[in-house]
């Protein structure tokens, strides 16, 4: 029996060529003989790009239209990319398999402030913080469109609650790593009803993405 295709969501200011082909996740999961379904969320890559925060509305909506052909499919998703399928999941569980989300944390049941990190894109943010500079700096790699990427981030992203997560009944491996300052997503795993957690030692949230230890996870979670 041939297994689901497997939808890829990078994370905020990367792409699927930036977040998934370079760092080998796409040659990795087409080894294990899976179809891959990659998409540049709106505002980044290749996809089409406005500074309105209006047109970025339906992010989920989007990122569902590239499975629309699949009736299930496996996904993963790096940090904004886990969030959204972490949303998406609550709006159509039966569409999904197994779910891999790395670099979220329990934030996610709460209201999100996104002032800080539109500061630091625009590069209006403090100078000394080091944090902001870096975001800065990212908003202007690989081609990215600072004023699309502040839009992204003024979308209204509402907390989940616990009735949406436990809704979510499909096997979740949430991979974070120790040094991430979004934190273990504790509260997120003891609400859903198939979710585990694995903490990677050392690791902060970028380096989450190419921990070996996170991908040997990953892929074994994924061969079920």
């Amino acid at each position: 029996m041939s297994r689901p295709p497997i939808l890829l969501v990078h994370g905020f200011a990367s792409s699927f060529e930036h977040g998934w082909r370079r760092t080998g996740w796409a040659d990795l999961l087409a080894d294990e003989g899976r179809e891959i379904v990659g998409v540049d969320l709106p505002g980044h890559g290749r996809a089409g790009r406005s500074s309105d925060p209006a047109d970025y509305r339906d992010v989920e909506g989007r990122v569902s239209a590239a499975i629309a052909d699949h009736p299930v499919a496996d996904a993963m998703g790096f940090s904004a990319g886990a969030v959204i399928l972490l949303h998406l999941a609550t709006r159509t569980p039966g569409r999904f398999g197994r779910l891999v989300l790395m670099g979220v944390g329990d934030g996610v049941t709460r209201e999100q402030d996104a002032s800080a990190l539109v500061a630091a894109v625009e590069g209006a943010a403090d100078p000394a913080d080091v944090g902001a500079r870096l975001f800065h700096r990212m908003a202007r790699s690989d081609g990215n469109d600072p004023p699309a990427l502040a839009a992204f981030l003024r979308r209204r992203v509402g907390p989940l609650t616990e009735a949406q997560l436990r809704a979510v009944d499909r096997p979740v491996l949430f991979l974070i790593g120790d040094r991430d300052p979004a934190g273990a997503p504790e509260q997120l795993a003891a609400t859903m009803p198939r979710a585990q957690v694995r903490v990677l030692p050392g690791a902060d949230h970028f380096s989450t993405l190419t921990d070996p230890r996170g991908m040997e996870a990953a892929l074994k979670f994924l061969a079920g």
